[in-house]
């Protein structure tokens, strides 16, 4: 078995393929005897795809696996955990914002005993406030929501060990969410601390769209909070429509003379109840439409070229 495999999903990464490659086999190398570097195009429209493959024919540590399309960025990640050979399995960014550099700490940490290390962030340079404020709201919601720790100001730049990549095989949910898988596995978990740096070059492929459907993965797939929001919220509106009518009738019959409702009151009231109504499906059709999605039991992903090897054959095209 190799020692240590590094899974980068890339896309339209042309312009930072030859110097990650540089950095990662300069740190790789003097860590372990026998390593892979595996590179997973998900879908690029550059030519990231052909600079991999001149690199692989120069590389015998090269590897790649080229989607068939662009299935996203957790899926890409899936495809390289199926097909690493590695006792210890690096994920890591093609934009150089998170540094190679500190693979070899966090390598060092992992043979404490530890199965998962992962780089939490103490800064992120390039990056606006709104996208910051969002990422650090969502990251202590999702962990207040959730039954078990999911690390805070975290991303998916990690080293784990092979009994975690096995764990995360045998999760075949169509909606990924790798950091709250790695942390639902359990084991011994810890972190190193760095600042994370701008993007080297290129734009990032992660739009607010993409963030918001990973958000989406990570709420429903690891809470039930939402569900039970929707219960609550029955409760209160029921409440207050009771309360309403005591109000009315009292108001009727004893209070006001020729007491008569107004339209006011009326339209705040079906327009509340219709909020919470729409609020309400909106959530339980989150769930179904990934329950659906699961249950169709596709595949995550098919693969157009490769030169890697994996066992499970089924998921090539």
């Amino acid at each position: 078995m190799i020692e240590l495999s590094v899974i980068i999903p890339i896309y339209n990464e042309s312009m930072n393929i030859h110097l990650l490659h540089e950095r990662l086999t300069k740190v790789v190398s003097n860590l372990a005897k026998t390593y892979e570097l595996i590179f997973i195009n998900d879908g690029s429209k550059d030519n990231s795809l052909e600079l991999v493959k001149e690199l692989s024919l120069i590389d015998k540590h090269v590897k790649f696996i080229d989607l068939s399309r662009n299935f996203g960025h957790q899926i890409a990640v899936s495809a390289g955990l199926d097909y690493c050979k590695g006792e210890d399995v690096v994920i890591i960014d093609a934009d150089l914002q998170d540094p190679p550099e500190l693979i070899e700490p966090m390598w060092k940490k992992l043979k404490e005993g530890y199965q998962v290390v992962y780089a939490k962030r103490r800064a992120r340079a390039g990056e606006g406030y709104m996208k910051k404020w969002t990422a650090k709201m969502f990251y202590r919601l999702l962990s207040k929501i959730t039954s078990f720790p999911i690390p805070v100001d975290t991303g998916d730049f990690r080293i784990i060990d092979r009994r975690v990549v096995d764990g995360l095989c045998q999760m075949k949910e169509n909606h990924k969410f790798l950091r709250g898988q790695i942390a639902w596995i359990g084991f011994n978990q810890t972190y190193v601390e760095y600042d994370r740096a701008e993007r080297n070059a290129g734009v990032t492929g992660y739009s607010y769209k993409k963030m918001i459907n990973l958000a989406l993965n990570g709420i429903t797939a690891f809470s039930n909070v939402p569900i039970k929001f929707v219960t609550i919220s029955g409760f209160v509106v029921s409440a207050i429509a009771f309360l309403m009518i005591i109000y009315s009738f009292i108001a009727k019959y004893f209070i006001v003379e020729g007491y008569a409702s107004g339209w006011s009151s009326i339209m705040v009231s079906i327009m509340f109840l219709g909020g919470v109504q729409l609020v309400s499906l909106g959530i339980i059709g989150e769930y179904i439409s990934r329950i659906n999605t699961d249950v169709k039991q596709r595949p995550l992903y098919f693969i157009a070229e490769t030169n890697a090897e994996n066992e499970n054959e089924s998921i090539k095209e």
